[in-house]
């Protein structure tokens, strides 16, 4: 432990802070065609916000930007599919996800929205630019048209059979199955999603900006000049892309939602999504610097402003090839610093969908876990997909909650405010003379904010959050070392000292853990009474809490998650999978043909079941009393895992009642009760829409 508290020591001296001082940080402008998921804040705006949190405490200028992407053709879709408009798809997604960040509390400069007047007037004018400077070529293309819609099929817009893996519900763009991009005119047997007619082909003319031109400036600026200091993942996937060689990519669709194609011959186009996303960022910038009184150039256009975008690896090629040569063909404007782009995240050993509700939703999170958004923040960094794909459980959330910030960072805090209180009446002590282990000690708390910063500007915040723990347990071996409490009974002096450098790690610990567990922070700043403390205070000040300082009562940082807690979320997710299961089971076929005389032969009943037991040693089979009107009969039914003994008593059922006695487990059966499939996997009793009297026949 010595040596480790002295290396810590000798970095105490070092600054890994780079001399840029104004920041553009942005994150990833989520698509509002549903809420915000755990993959969502994992993969951008968690790393982001610990980013921007850390710079603002290093005394930096920050613009973080962000905001909804509210075009492209997803969004008419979901419109079409809810028999709504779209906008008021975009507004109620809008309002959800804008909530559940503030409410989570990622701390944007300004989360915008792309619906805005001053969004669209930046990407026209954006397009007039490159436009006037001959940086597209137009091509007439040949592309899907569903006659009887009266419109250009998008790529969305159509489902075929994929013709790399023959799965049969590919997209135009995409196959979700086997992750192939194509042309929906590659599809075999496409039909319209729009009428599931057959498109035909028809000519239309678009704008297409020639990636291919900027080839050499992308290979020198990236391949070159990046080689080092971007991530693997990200410099590999560029480098691919690069060297695969780049293709003309259309920046306007024949769309009616979107931004309108804003020269002469756009009519009835729009800017492609993709083109006019990025340009999101500049706008929402505008919007917070006219707001602030600031000058929103200072952030795109200074050669002293680092900015640095915040994505998923899904975003990569857009952020790294396509938006940077927007921006060198526009000119003027800086290029990107670093795209520290994440992998993805899944859940529970399967892939995070939106469609298929395979999500832990952020908005559901913070309703069912009120005042634990740290708990989450904790998780999702401490198992960030920086490096691969990573699993989200939620037993690793409850154990990273329990044995993390409950048995370590909590515990340390709980017992130093506790002591305090108990010792000295919540009153910091004057220390005496310091001991080799307290002056290691501090030496070492002064060290953290340096590993921790040096860390976050990485981008390697899974590393910054377990330093983050790492002084936390600082705290506990310090306290666990020198047993204050066998102490004061005979030396109340070395007790002051103890609690004195014990409070001091407390105060450490309010300034670091604020980047990545606000919440947290703030409350324990407000047990510490803490005056405000930057980053740099932690390292270069000697004391941090003065004696004769009152600090608050105690307070619980952490509260544990107990195993029905998890049990429950986990009966969730088993509740999707079954309903995901429902909804794709295939209808079966309609079985041979039979007369009318083979339907009359059948006598169906409606019947009241009186009584209901479970069949001994069985997990299925309930043994019922079934009034049928024509008698009382015994029947055994199938359906314990989906009803109780007690709450079928007097249900009407569907009865099949001259259905040849068999043994069942020994029971007599003398018919069978009518049921049906519900989506979450249960059965649902056929019945009558309003009571009958027992007995009536079903014909």
């Amino acid at each position: 432990m010595l040596f480790v508290l002295l290396s810590r020591k000798n970095l105490t001296k070092e600054k890994f802070m780079s001399s840029s001082k104004r920041y553009t940080i942005t994150a990833a402008l989520p698509y509002t065609n549903g809420p915000i998921h755990i993959g969502h804040l994992a993969g951008v705006y968690v790393p982001a916000d610990i980013y921007s949190r850390y710079l603002r405490l290093t005394g930096n200028d920050v613009a973080y930007i962000c905001g909804s992407d509210e075009h492209g053709v997803a969004i008419p879709m979901r419109a079409k599919k809810e028999g709504v408009t779209p906008k008021d798809i975009i507004d109620k997604y809008h309002g959800i996800i804008k909530k559940s960040f503030e409410d989570f509390g990622i701390s944007f400069d300004n989360y915008s929205r792309t619906s805005t007047e001053i969004h669209h007037k930046t990407a026209s004018e954006f397009f007039i630019n490159l436009h006037e400077k001959e940086e597209f070529i137009e091509e007439v293309t040949e592309q899907l048209y569903d006659a009887e819609a009266n419109q250009f099929l998008a790529d969305r817009f159509v489902v075929g059979t994929c013709p790399k893996c023959g799965f049969e519900e590919s997209y135009g763009d995409q196959c979700e199955n086997c992750g192939t991009s194509h042309n929906a005119t590659d599809l075999i047997n496409p039909k319209s999603a729009i009428t599931g007619n057959a498109p035909t082909v028809k000519q239309t003319k678009h704008w297409f900006l020639p990636l291919d031109k900027h080839e050499d400036f992308l290979r020198e600026w990236i391949l070159k000049g990046h080689k080092n200091d971007w991530k693997p993942n990200v410099y590999g996937q560029v480098k691919s892309w690069v060297e695969d060689g780049l293709r003309p990519r259309a920046v306007t669709r024949d769309l009616d939602w979107g931004i309108p194609v804003p020269i002469e011959g756009g009519e009835g186009k729009v800017l492609y999504v993709w083109f006019d996303a990025p340009i999101g960022y500049i706008s929402a910038t505008k919007e917070w610097a006219k707001r602030e009184g600031k000058n929103w150039e200072d952030y795109w256009k200074n050669e002293d402003t680092k900015l640095v975008h915040f994505i998923g690896k899904d975003n990569i090629v857009f952020h790294c090839i396509i938006f940077p040569s927007m921006l060198k063909a526009h000119g003027g404007y800086i290029l990107p610093d670093n795209v520290p782009a994440n992998e993805f995240l899944n859940l529970e050993g399967n892939k995070l969908s939106t469609s298929k509700n395979w999500a832990v939703w952020l908005h559901e999170y913070l309703e069912e876990f009120p005042n634990q958004q740290d708990v989450l923040r904790y998780t999702l960094t401490a198992n960030a997909p920086e490096k691969k794909d990573n699993d989200f459980t939620w037993k690793d959330c409850q154990a990273r909650n329990n044995n993390e910030l409950v048995a370590i960072f909590g515990n340390f805090i709980n017992r130093v405010a506790v002591l305090t209180h108990k010792y000295f009446d919540g009153v910091i002590p004057e220390p005496n003379d310091f001991s080799e282990v307290d002056e290691d000690t501090l030496a070492a708390l002064k060290g953290f904010p340096n590993i921790i910063g040096k860390s976050i500007e990485r981008y390697r915040f899974r590393e910054g959050s377990q330093e983050l723990m790492n002084l936390a347990r600082l705290g506990n071996k310090y306290l666990a070392d020198e047993e204050p409490w066998k102490k004061i009974k005979v030396d109340e002096e070395r007790v002051k000292t103890i609690m004195y450098v014990a409070l001091q790690i407390a105060a450490g610990l309010a300034v670091v853990s604020e980047p990545f567990l606000p919440f947290t922070s703030s409350k324990l700043k407000s047990i510490l009474q803490l005056q405000e403390l930057s980053w740099d205070d932690v390292t270069e000040k000697d004391i941090l809490l003065s004696s004769g300082h009152q600090i608050g009562k105690s307070e619980l940082l952490f509260s544990k998650i107990e195993d029905k807690t998890i049990e429950a979320q986990l009966e969730k997710l088993k509740a999707t999978k079954l309903a995901n299961e429902q909804a794709n089971k295939v209808v079966e076929p309609q079985k041979e043909t039979i007369e009318f005389e083979d339907f009359t032969k059948l006598d169906i009943r409606v019947g009241t079941i009186l009584e209901a037991q479970k069949v001994p040693k069985t997990k299925k089979l309930l043994q019922l009393k079934v009034d049928v009107g024509i008698d009382v009969r015994t029947i055994v039914s199938g359906i314990a895992e989906s009803f109780s003994a007690e709450e079928i008593i007097g249900q009407q059922v569907t009865v099949l009642t001259n259905l040849a006695p068999r043994k069942i487990r020994g029971v007599e059966s003398q018919g069978m009760i009518l049921m049906t499939d519900t989506p979450d996997g249960k059965l649902a009793f056929v019945e009558p829409e309003r009571e009958v009297k027992n007995g009536q026949q079903i014909s």
